[in-house]
């Protein structure tokens, strides 16, 4: 195992912490990296050499990292390492010097599960892509403890990010070091006994992942899966499957972690950009040439993780339109199994790590400063939509020019290769290109696609290619005992409904909103709600016009009230409210659906949409001019409300006749029951008579 250690400012008191609390017998290989002034001399070796119990050395050329030995980065150069030989590349002379992020993405790429990375005292975010990228082959990942950190920019970046397993001081994280190597209870490479695919205990693990998430890996490569399980049974302390089942069985949260465990979300932006400039030069050109002008461009990222790639081809086909003058729509489907990933793609806020590859220019352009990060600006966020979806499971788009699907096939068996090769292939226009990652291939369908050229993994449908029918879900046929404990479990928000309300969204470009049951009590929250609804002062409520923001009571009432009365779309418009010392116009549009088609639960999918007023946001302290704009919104609005008013006085006077009927006939059946009882008596009178 290879233990890369990166640091910048302050590290040499975290350095000489970690290392003197490592005995010489660990039988792992410590690799030092730091941010080095090029100009000057190291002497870190030398510093170390005097507080560690291994032999502390500056790489030296080639030199292959042999177990109990701490390695220093030596200045000038920065570190790679191929088959466990460390290597001096040439520091870059221009441009952002990444050294830890580099060392220990060559890391991850040569050791595998074997690498180990740690993030000491430091400024900037230099690491956290590293962690990542270390986190994404089965490795494990450690940060400093930031109150303990001396300059706590780095390990604030990684811990942000989520690429940290363990957060812990210096001393701690030699400690645990020390656990991995020596512990027989918790292994690093995954044994025999769960590496075939027959095995029970690993088919019991997935099938508990199944019923708690709805995720199904049966069929994703058991390899893969193995080294991911390995790594949470590392992490929680478990030397068997056995033991590790038996804790899932009874632990939920753990079920939900081992998924997004497995989920593989490494991304970043223009991660490729050579392929960005080939999109430009040879794939738009072809979209866009014979275009009728309000044909938009449809482009489809599945497998999207936290949002990188659909942001990075939406930026980059923005630059195109712009330098060809030239006027399209764009419509981007981005969608991903991780729910966790596709809250943060949805937010469109990232950190200096995530930005390496982002020039100075495009981050001025596309980006704005937040108190979190960056954030994608809104005319790039509008354009991009982002839902929850199992491209090998549920329902695909249709008629897309382009799709975007890199390292997600690498993770998946044949079977469900196949399967997704032949949804991407009917997904597709027969004009429409399909991007895969450097590592993936055409496989099977090389007959059906041909490669544009020969640098990048771009292909096109070939002419001759016939479209192939939409596979069924045959695994979800065969699940049937174990959906049905799925919906026991999750009960009304069931699978079904959540499906339906992000085919919705997506239809819909995504907007926040809510889903509602027909008594208007909100079952599920959809993306950033926070400007629209808010917790009221009292007893908690869920309904939903209890929680709207004032403004949008009036049209929510009208917009639901239509929606149920005709059972179709209503939309309600030219509403205010207040978000941020800033005025801004609300779309309220309300679509009625049906959780599934033996469902008789009606639902409704609440949906809040921007709309800038003609004359900018206005801050709200300053005094609001009555022009004919203003005049014309308070009038609508007014009528909204009597609108709303007046349906539920028609609903209170329909219920109110209602009640008189029934009290109606109430009376007529006291005055049939008072006039059975006279005959009843006089029966009785006669009976006594005869008697």
């Amino acid at each position: 195992m290879v233990v890369g250690i990166g640091a910048s400012a302050g590290g040499l008191e975290a350095f000489t912490e970690l290392i003197s609390h490592l005995p010489n017998d660990t039988g792992m290989a410590f690799v030092l990296i730091q941010h080095l002034d090029p100009k000057h001399e190291s002497h870190l070796s030398e510093l170390l050499s005097k507080e560690s119990k291994m032999p502390v050395s500056e790489v030296k050329a080639e030199t292959r990292a042999e177990a109990n030995h701490v390695y220093v980065i030596p200045p000038r150069c920065n570190l790679g390492i191929s088959d466990g030989v460390l290597l001096t590349p040439p520091r870059p002379d221009s441009g952002r010097n990444m050294p830890i992020d580099s060392f220990l993405r060559a890391l991850a790429a040569d050791r595998g599960s074997k690498a180990l990375g740690v993030i000491l005292s430091g400024t900037a975010s230099d690491g956290t892509l590293g962690l990542q990228a270390i986190k994404a082959e089965g490795g494990i990942t450690f940060a400093q403890e930031m109150r303990t950190a001396k300059f706590d920019g780095m390990p604030r970046s990684a811990i942000a990010a989520g690429v940290a397993d363990f957060v812990l001081p210096p001393a701690g994280i030699a400690r645990q070091l020390v656990a991995i190597a020596r512990d027989s209870q918790v292994p690093i490479e995954p044994g025999e006994a769960i590496e075939p695919p027959g095995n029970r205990e690993l088919a019991k693990i997935l099938r508990l992942v199944r019923t708690a998430t709805g995720v199904d890996f049966t069929h994703y490569k058991h390899g893969t899966l193995a080294r991911r399980i390995t790594r949470r049974m590392a992490l929680r302390g478990f030397a068997k499957l056995e033991d590790y089942s038996r804790d899932l069985e009874q632990n939920r949260e753990e079920a939900n972690a081992l998924c997004e465990n497995c989920l593989i979300t490494v991304t970043a932006f223009f991660r490729e950009p050579g392929v960005f400039e080939e999109l430009k030069t040879r794939v738009f050109p072809a979209l866009v040439e014979n275009r009728a002008p309000g044909d938009p461009i449809r482009i489809w990222v599945p497998g999207c993780a936290t949002g990188e790639e659909a942001y990075s081809i939406a930026i980059c086909l923005m630059e195109f339109l712009e330098d060809t003058r030239l006027s399209f729509g764009i419509e981007i489907f981005a969608t991903d199994i991780s729910e966790t990933a596709i809250e943060k793609a949805r937010a469109g806020t990232y950190t200096g790590a995530a930005l390496a590859h982002v020039s100075p220019q495009r981050l001025a352009r596309f980006f704005t400063r937040s108190e979190r990060g960056y954030q994608v600006t809104k005319i790039i966020r509008d354009v991009c939509v982002f839902a929850r979806h199992n491209v090998a499971q549920d329902p695909p788009f249709s008629k897309l020019d382009l799709i975007s699907c890199c390292n997600v096939l690498i993770y998946l068996g044949e079977v469900l290769q196949r399967k997704v090769w032949s949804i991407l292939h009917y997904s597709l226009k027969p004009t429409g290109f399909l991007l895969l990652g450097p590592s993936e291939s055409i496989g099977p369908f090389s007959e059906s696609f041909h490669q544009v050229e020969k640098t990048h993994k771009i292909y096109c449908i070939r002419p001759a290619a016939s479209t192939p029918a939409l596979p069924l879900s045959e695994g979800r046929r065969a699940e049937g005992r174990v959906d049905v404990r799925e919906r026991i479990a999750e009960g009304r928000t069931g699978p079904d409904v959540l499906r339906e309300a992000d085919r919705l969204v997506l239809a819909g470009h995504g907007p926040p909103g809510a889903i509602i049951d027909d008594g208007m009590n909100i079952v599920q929250v959809r993306g950033r709600t926070a400007p629209y609804l808010e917790l009221s002062p009292g007893e908690p409520t869920q309904n939903l016009l209890k929680l709207a923001r004032e403004g949008l009571i009036a049209g929510l009432g009208k917009a639901i009230q239509t929606a149920r009365q005709r059972n179709a779309a209503a939309k309600e418009d030219g509403f205010r409210i207040e978000d941020g010392g800033q005025l801004k116009d609300v779309t309220i549009k309300v679509i009625p659906f049906k959780g599934s088609s033996s469902s008789k639960e009606r639902y409704f999918l609440v949906l809040f949409e921007d709309a800038e007023p003609k004359s900018g946001p206005r801050a709200v302290h300053k005094p609001a001019i009555q022009d004919h704009g203003a005049s014309a919104r308070l009038q609508r609005e007014l009528v909204a409300t009597k609108e709303y008013l007046q349906s539920i006085v028609e609903d209170h006077a329909t219920t109110l006749e209602e009640l008189r009927s029934a009290n109606e006939e109430a009376q007529a059946g006291n005055e049939e029951l008072e006039t059975a009882q006279e005959e009843l008596e006089s029966a009785n009178e006669e009976l006594n008579t005869l008697n």
